[in-house]
C-alpha cells in the first residue's frame, strides 16, 4: 500500500531533475521523492529539505536603489548637454541665474523619467502575495496546519473544498474532488481529479487529472497530495521566472524619439561646431565662445521635450481612465494607436465568466434559455405551435442533485451546478425551498470515474405511491448506458431502442458542436419500504434510469463583444481568441463573436515551427488549450511580423504574455494582481469595448504628438538657422539670444503652444485608418524637408530683424526685437501645423478651444517680457515702440504665406476642395 513507502531520495533529487510526476503511480511517486502517506516527513527530514530546495516562496526579482535610477536619468545625451551647460554657466561664465535654471532642469526631466517608470518586480510581488497561505500537513505522524511558506518537497498535504492548493503535488487519495484552473490553465470550468496515472508524458497542464498545482482553488471535494514541487519549482514558480527573464521592451513612440534625437544631436552638433570653429577664426575670447555655444545648446536642443510628451501622455491616461482603462506606463499610451493585433483571453474577458444554461432538449421538445449568468430573471421558451408542458418533472433533477447555491444573482458552489439551479428558477422552480421539501436521504456523489451524481429522496409518484426517486445528473453518454427508458411529457416513459438511442446521441452532438457543455439528467424510482441507504448505491444506477432532459450550457460572450470585435477590425486590427479552453467550445464562441479564422490547437501551434507558424497564423482566429509559453510564442512571432501586439488577460498564466506584448492588457475585476502587475494597461469595468475605445483615444493621442513634435522641429530648426547665421554673419556677436532669452522663448512659446497641439482636437476619421507601421518615421523626409525650409524662414527673418534693429537701435533693442519676432514667428507656425490639410483660416482653429487659450497665453507673456520691469532685467529685454512690434511682426507673416502656400500645393496635387 502507498501508506508504507518510505525511501530516500537519490542524489539526483527528482523533484529537481524534471521528473514527469504525472505519469508515475502513486506508490513509485512516494518511493522517488522518499515520503510516507501514513506519517509524513520527520522534523529531521523537513529541515534537511528546507536546507536542500529553500522555502516555498518565489524569489524576488533584483530591485534597484532610488539613487541609482535617478542618476540613470543622466545616461540621457540631452541631460548631460544641458548639465555640462548649466555647470559651464555656472563657471566660467559665471551666469549664476542661467547655470541655476538649466540644473534645475536637468533634475525636472529625471524626476519626470522616474515617474514613468514602473516597479521592476510588481508582477514576482503579487505572486509572492498570494503564497500567504495555511496548508494541512502530515508531519512525524500528526496532522498539523503549518504556513504554505515552509512545505517541501515529499510533505503530505490534505485540501478540501474552499482551500488555495499550497504547491505542486501528486495525488494520493481523491474523493469527488474539483479543482478550478482557470488563472493557471484557461479552462472555464472547474476540472475533475483522481488518482489514476496519465499515460503520455506530453499531456497539457489542464488535462493532468493526477495533479494539483499552486495556487488553484479546490470547488469540491476533498483529498490528499504528496508535495513534488515547492516555489520557483512550480508551474506558477515557472511563471515567475518568465516574468523575470522577460525584457522590458521599448513602444514604437520611444524608438522614434530616440532616433529623431539623435538626428538633433547630428545636426545641431555639426552646426555648433561650425559656429565655435568660426568664432575662434574671428579671435573671440574664450568665455565669449563658450557663451555662444551654451547659447547654441540650449536652443538648439528640445530640452522641454521630454517635459511636453510626458504632459501630454499624462493627458492621455487621464482621458483613457475616464473610459475605464488606467495606463500605468506614460510611454505606452501612445503605442495603442499603432496596435495591429489583439490577442484575447475568452473567460472573464470576452465572456462573461458564468456558466448559463442556454438550451434544454427532452423528447420531441426544444428549449431556448434566456438570460445569462445566474440571476434568475429570465424566460425559458418553446417552439411555437408546441403544446405547453409542466416543466417541474425536468427541472426537479437540476435542484435536488446539485448542491450550488445563488445568492442575489452570486454563486455559491460549483458554476456547472449554479447554472442548472438557475435555470429551474428561471423555470419557477425555488431551490432552497424544494430542498427542504424533499430533502436527502441518500448520495452517491460525483466521480471522475463514471461522471454522475446521483441523490435519493422520498416522494409520491405520479400515481400517489411512496417512493424513494433517485435524481440523476451527469455525462449524457454514461446516463445513456444506464438508461432502460426516456420520459415523453405527453406518453410517459418510452423504452430506449436503437431509434431512441440514435437520436438521443444525435441531440447530444447537436448541443456539442455549438460548443456547449452537455449535462444530463435522469430518475429511478425504488420501493420506500425496501430502499437501504447505508447500501452500495453506484449499483443501484447502473441500469434502469429514465432519461429526463439534455441541458446545454456555455460561458455566454459579453453582450458588447462583439460589436467591439467589429469596430476593431473596420480599424484594422485583427483579434484572435487564445484559450485553455477546448477547441469546440472556444470555436463556438468566436464564431458568435465574428472572430475570423480557423481553430489550432496548442499542440498544434506547438509542433509547428516558427517559420510554419507565420505560414498559417493569418488563417487563425482562435488558439486553444494553449499554455504560458505558448502565449509568449505567440506575441513574439506577431511581433516579427511587424505587428503592435496587445495582449488582454486575467489569469496567473496570462502573466508572461502580457509583459511580452506591446500592450498587456490585465482585467480589473476578475484579474489576479500578478496579471495586473505583469499589465501596462487595466481596464477597471473587464469591457472589452473599453479596449478599443482606448485605442481610438491612442490614435488620437499620436495624432496630437506628431503635430508637437512637427511645431518642436521647425522651430529648433528656426534656432540652427539664427544660431548659425548670426556666427557665419557676425550679427549680435554670433549670439542672437541669450541663454535665458533662449530659455524663456522653450518655455514660454514653445511650451504654451506644444500643450495647445498636444491637448487640442485630434484629426478626424481617426477609426477609419489603418495602423500605422510601427517603422514608419514620426516625420517622413517630404517633412523633414519642409521643416528644414520654415526653419530657415524663422531664422533668416529673425537675422534680418536683428541685424536692422541693431544698426539703428543698438544691441539691447536688436536682441529683444529678435526675441519678439522669433516667438511670433514659432506662434504662426503652431497654428498652420495643427491641421496641414487645412488653412489656418479655417473654422476650425478657433473651433479648437485649448489651442486658442495657449495662443492668447503665448501672447500675454510676450507683451509682459518687453513691459514688465522684473522681466527686462531677467532677461536682458526692453521696451518696444509700436514701429519696433510692426517690424517684427514681418516674420511671421512670412511664415504664414510659405504655410499657406504649401497647403494650397498639397490640395492641387491630391485634389482635395477645402471644405
Amino acid at each position: 500500500m502507498t501508506s508504507q513507502i518510505r525511501t530516500e531520495t537519490s542524489e539526483a533529487d527528482p523533484a529537481r531533475d524534471g521528473t514527469v510526476w504525472h505519469v508515475l503511480g502513486a506508490d513509485e511517486v512516494l518511493r522517488r521523492i522518499g515520503a510516507d502517506a501514513a506519517s509524513g516527513l520527520t522534523s529531521a527530514e523537513v529541515d534537511d529539505r528546507t536546507r536542500r530546495f529553500g522555502p516555498n516562496r518565489f524569489t524576488a526579482a533584483t530591485s534597484e536603489t532610488g539613487l541609482h535610477a535617478f542618476l540613470r536619468q543622466y545616461a540621457d545625451p540631452m541631460q548631460v548637454v544641458l548639465l555640462v551647460a548649466g555647470i559651464g554657466s555656472l563657471y566660467p561664465l559665471k551666469e549664476v541665474g542661467t547655470g541655476v535654471l538649466l540644473l534645475l532642469l536637468t533634475v525636472f526631466n529625471a524626476v519626470l523619467g522616474l515617474r514613468q517608470e514602473g516597479k521592476a518586480a510588481a508582477a514576482v510581488a503579487a505572486l509572492q502575495k498570494m503564497m500567504i497561505i495555511k496548508a494541512r500537513v502530515m508531519r512525524d505522524g500528526q496532522l498539523s496546519q503549518l504556513p504554505a511558506e515552509q512545505l517541501v518537497p515529499g510533505d503530505i498535504v490534505a485540501i478540501e473544498a474552499g482551500d488555495i492548493v499550497p504547491a505542486d503535488g501528486r495525488l494520493l487519495r481523491a474523493a469527488t474532488l474539483e479543482v478550478a484552473e482557470s488563472a493557471l490553465t484557461g479552462e472555464s470550468l472547474p476540472v475533475s481529479k483522481g488518482t489514476a496515472a496519465v499515460e503520455q508524458p506530453e499531456t497539457p497542464l489542464g488535462d493532468r487529472s493526477d495533479m494539483v498545482y499552486m495556487n488553484t482553488s479546490v470547488t469540491r471535494g476533498s483529498g490528499v497530495f504528496v508535495v513534488v514541487a515547492t516555489g520557483m519549482a512550480t508551474e506558477v514558480g515557472h511563471i515567475s521566472g518568465m516574468l523575470q527573464a522577460t525584457e522590458e521592451v521599448k513602444t514604437p513612440l520611444t524608438r522614434q524619439l530616440d532616433a529623431l534625437t539623435r538626428q538633433i544631436f547630428l545636426i545641431a552638433g555639426v552646426a555648433l561646431l561650425v559656429s565655435v570653429i568660426l568664432n575662434l577664426a574671428r579671435g573671440e575670447t574664450f568665455t565669449a565662445i563658450f557663451h555662444a555655444a551654451v547659447a547654441f545648446a540650449i536652443g538648439a536642443l528640445p530640452e522641454n521635450m521630454p517635459a511636453v510628451v510626458t504632459t501630454i501622455l499624462a493627458y492621455g491616461t487621464q482621458a483613457l481612465a475616464k473610459v475605464g482603462a488606467i495606463m500605468k506606463r506614460l510611454q505606452s499610451t501612445e503605442t495603442l494607436g499603432s496596435t495591429s493585433a489583439i490577442n484575447s483571453d475568452k473567460t472573464g474577458t470576452l465572456t462573461l465568466n458564468e456558466m448559463t444554461a442556454v438550451q434544454m432538449a427532452l423528447v420531441g421538445r426544444r428549449y431556448s434559455i434566456e438570460g445569462s449568468g445566474y440571476s434568475p430573471q429570465g424566460q425559458i421558451t418553446r417552439v411555437a405551435g408546441q403544446r405547453e408542458i409542466e416543466l417541474d418533472p425536468f427541472l426537479l433533477p437540476m435542484v435536488l442533485a446539485s448542491d450550488a447555491v445563488l445568492d442575489s444573482g452570486a454563486l455559491i458552489g460549483d458554476p456547472t451546478e449554479g447554472a442548472l439551479v438557475a435555470l429551474a428558477a428561471k423555470g419557477g422552480v425555488d431551490a432552497v425551498a424544494t430542498r427542504q421539501a424533499y430533502p436527502r436521504v441518500a448520495e452517491l456523489p460525483f466521480d471522475a470515474a463514471y461522471k454522475l451524481m446521483a441523490t435519493f429522496h422520498r416522494m409520491t409518484d405520479e400515481s400517489g405511491t411512496e417512493v424513494v426517486r433517485c435524481f440523476v445528473k451527469g455525462a449524457p453518454d454514461e446516463l445513456l448506458a444506464r438508461a432502460a427508458f426516456v420520459h415523453d411529457a405527453d406518453t410517459g416513459p418510452v423504452p430506449v431502442d436503437a431509434n431512441v438511442r440514435d437520436r438521443y446521441l444525435a441531440e447530444n452532438a447537436r448541443l456539442g458542436q455549438e460548443g456547449l457543455r452537455v449535462l444530463a439528467t435522469a430518475r429511478k424510482d425504488f420501493d420506500a419500504s425496501t430502499f437501504d441507504s447505508g447500501a452500495d448505491l453506484l449499483p443501484l444506477v447502473s441500469e434502469g434510469l429514465e432519461l429526463m432532459a439534455l441541458v446545454g450550457i456555455v460561458d455566454p460572450p459579453r453582450p458588447t463583444a462583439k460589436a467591439s470585435i467589429a469596430s476593431a477590425r473596420g480599424a484594422g486590427i485583427r483579434v484572435r481568441m487564445i484559450t485553455g479552453d477546448h477547441a469546440v467550445t472556444a470555436g463556438a464562441i468566436a464564431r458568435q463573436l465574428g472572430i475570423e479564422g480557423g481553430v489550432m490547437t496548442g499542440a498544434e501551434f506547438a509542433g509547428l515551427d516558427d517559420d510554419q507558424v507565420l505560414g498559417r497564423i493569418d488563417e487563425v482566429g482562435v488558439i486553444a488549450r494553449v499554455t504560458p509559453e505558448d502565449k509568449v510564442r505567440l506575441v513574439d512571432l506577431l511581433k516579427r511580423q511587424g505587428h503592435i501586439v496587445a495582449m488582454t488577460g486575467d489569469g496567473v498564466n496570462d502573466a508572461p504574455a502580457l509583459k511580452k506584448a506591446d500592450i498587456g492588457i490585465a482585467m480589473g475585476i476578475t484579474g489576479t494582481e500578478v496579471a495586473k502587475d505583469a499589465a501596462v494597461m487595466v481596464l477597471t469595468d473587464d469591457n472589452f469595448s473599453s479596449i478599443v475605445k482606448a485605442v481610438e483615444l491612442g490614435r488620437g493621442l499620436y495624432d496630437n504628438l506628431v503635430k508637437y513634435i512637427r511645431f518642436q522641429m521647425g522651430c529648433l530648426f528656426g534656432f540652427i538657422v539664427s544660431f548659425l547665421g548670426a556666427a557665419i554673419l557676425n550679427i549680435a556677436g554670433g549670439v542672437p539670444f541669450l541663454p535665458l532669452q533662449t530659455l524663456w522663448i522653450n518655455f514660454t512659446t514653445m511650451l504654451f503652444q506644444a500643450i495647445g497641439l498636444g491637448y487640442g482636437e485630434p484629426g478626424a476619421g481617426l477609426m477609419e485608418r489603418r495602423p500605422r507601421d510601427p517603422e514608419e518615421p514620426i516625420l517622413s523626409r517630404p517633412t523633414m524637408l519642409w521643416l528644414v525650409t520654415i526653419g530657415v524662414v524663422m531664422g533668416a527673418a529673425t537675422l534680418a530683424t536683428i541685424a536692422w534693429a541693431e544698426s539703428a537701435y543698438g544691441r539691447p533693442v536688436a536682441l529683444t526685437m529678435g526675441v519678439v519676432t522669433f516667438s511670433l514667428a514659432c506662434l504662426v507656425f503652431s497654428l498652420a501645423t495643427r491641421d496641414e490639410a487645412r488653412t489656418v483660416f479655417s473654422l476650425d482653429t478657433l473651433a479648437d478651444k485649448t489651442l486658442v487659450r495657449c495662443t492668447a497665453a503665448t501672447v500675454v507673456t510676450l507683451l509682459l517680457t518687453t513691459v514688465f520691469a522684473p522681466l527686462q532685467t531677467f532677461l536682458g529685454t526692453v521696451a518696444l515702440s509700436t514701429t519696433q512690434w510692426l517690424v517684427c511682426a514681418g516674420a511671421p507673416l512670412l511664415v504664414l504665406a510659405a504655410s499657406e502656400l504649401r497647403v494650397l500645393v498639397r490640395r492641387r496635387r491630391t485634389g482635395v476642395i477645402a471644405a
